[in-house]
């Protein structure tokens, strides 16, 4: 008997610099077990990152789909870049295919930015996610529908140095909480002015140390909120065109 998508389960993982988790969805995103983790691979290339998610899955109860949430910039399942893990691993690694073959399920890979928005978002009007943690991540989503994915975090911000470097974990060790807060400060003036979002919402690791007062229109969302976004990735009434194609320009 086909599964008719009410009832699928979703393998939603969550791939980081530092750890990698996942937890069992309804089609509704709601979770069915509590997410758990493991520490991510060094060196993380794609070979001990699969080893990895085996591991980290192989006691979960059944799944039919699987969402990954990947730190990088990621165009139909294929890799580009992966900063934080080390892109000479994984430059044009079709990530997805691997997961098909390693879980024997049905995947799809998106930005994990991109995936935390669909699970955090209100759905109205244009919103942004940023994820702050060993590197800096971005989503924009219009009406609750991703749009091309923009890799912000390497575009320079200040004395030549991106985002990642300005206030990623490395800088955030360097400078200190004090520091990092005045350069936050800067970024969210920086971002208010350019993309003009209607909600920002604040996500990664890192989101706890902000010691400001935010816009009524900013939020700090957990990452068991944004791993939710694996069930959207599956859902029929999402936008006709391809959930990959959505998270991803097309070439």
């Amino acid at each position: 008997m086909k599964t008719i998508p009410s009832q699928l389960k979703i393998l939603s993982i969550d791939i980081g610099g530092s750890s990698i988790k996942a937890t069992i969805l309804n089609s509704k995103g709601e979770l069915k077990m509590d997410y758990n983790k493991v520490v991510t691979p060094k060196p993380a290339t794609p070979e001990n990152v699969i080893k990895s998610i085996k591991v980290l899955v192989e006691k979960f109860p059944g799944y039919d789909r699987i969402s990954v949430g990947f730190p990088g910039y990621v165009r139909n399942g294929v890799v580009k870049t992966a900063p934080n893990l080390g892109d000479s691993y994984w430059k044009d690694v079709d990530f997805r295919k691997l997961l098909q073959t390693a879980l024997g399920k049905d995947a799809q890979v998106v930005n994990d930015a991109d995936m935390q928005g669909l699970g955090v978002v209100s759905g109205k009007g244009l919103e942004m996610v940023i994820t702050l943690g060993t590197g800096f991540g971005t989503a924009l989503l219009m009406d609750g529908h991703l749009l091309p994915h923009l890799e912000v975090s390497h575009h320079p911000v200040s004395k030549g140095r991106d985002y990642d470097q300005y206030i990623g974990d490395k800088a955030l060790e360097e400078v200190g909480e004090k520091k990092w807060n005045r350069r936050m400060r800067k970024v969210f003036k920086i971002l208010k002015t350019v993309f003009n979002y209607d909600y920002l919402y604040i996500g990664g690791g890192n989101s706890d140390l902000l010691d400001f007062k935010l816009d009524k229109n900013m939020k700090i969302v957990t990452n068991a909120d944004g791993i939710k976004g694996g069930a959207k990735l599956w859902q029929e009434d999402m936008h006709p065109v391809t959930h990959v194609a959505m998270a991803t320009p097309t070439k």
